[in-house]
């Protein structure tokens, strides 16, 4: 048998352009991830500025029908509170402050390494779940679930305060949101947003079947 020829060396030509094409190729595929990523990534300063040009690439040859978060990081800073009337030992009815129901549960979680879902999630569903089944202009049911959503929010309020505050007696509630907008990053072209939005609710009378299987 003959003795296998030598391996032709590349020239040095051909090991430029081999490298220029990997570079090429890798330059692509960062492009291309990057405007995927932007395309299905919550809304940001980046994916709000180009969305022309994201849209124009991805659609609709890279379409994704899903969402790098389920649902999206909220990007408000939400408040609940309640005020209660209570009926006293002396026959007198007594209105309280209002008492920052979220702010309770954040000082909850802050130091927590497993903090609760009740604390992190449960106050903010129920209200979110109200909203979106009763109007703003008069609060009334938006058909079925409107009832159970309202009756929700009032029990996940009544597990926070109780059946008495300052040594009365729990007669009604009122529940009210305050919402603000997060900041834009300092880089960012965005405008920060200077107004604080507030819904309050109507007064619910609250009666012993309310905190039943509290």
């Amino acid at each position: 048998m003959g003795a296998t020829p030598p391996p032709v060396p590349w020239s040095r030509g051909a090991r430029v352009t081999l490298a220029a094409t990997a570079l090429a190729l890798a330059g692509a595929l960062l492009v291309h991830l990057a405007f995927v990523f932007l395309s299905i990534a919550p809304a940001n300063a980046l994916s709000v500025r180009h969305r022309d040009a994201i849209d124009a690439y991805v659609q609709p040859e890279f379409g994704q029908d899903w969402k790098l978060f389920a649902p999206n990081p909220m990007q408000r800073n939400d408040a609940v509170g309640v005020r209660v009337n209570t009926l006293g030992p002396d026959g007198r009815y007594h209105q309280s402050g209002w008492i920052n129901l979220t702010a309770q549960d954040i000082e909850a979680i802050h130091g927590n390494p497993a903090p609760s879902h009740v604390d992190q999630n449960m106050l903010r569903r129920a209200w979110d779940a109200y909203v979106a089944t009763h109007s703003l202009k008069d609060d009334r049911p938006k058909g079925a679930r409107g009832a159970l959503t309202r009756d929700y929010l009032e029990r996940v309020v009544l597990q926070r305060i109780g059946t008495t505050w300052d040594g009365g007696r729990i007669v009604s509630v009122q529940v009210a949101g305050r919402f603000t907008l997060v900041d834009p990053p300092e880089w960012s072209s965005e405008t920060p947003s200077d107004t604080t939005d507030y819904r309050l609710l109507p007064w619910w009378t609250v009666t012993e079947q309310d905190h039943r299987s509290l």
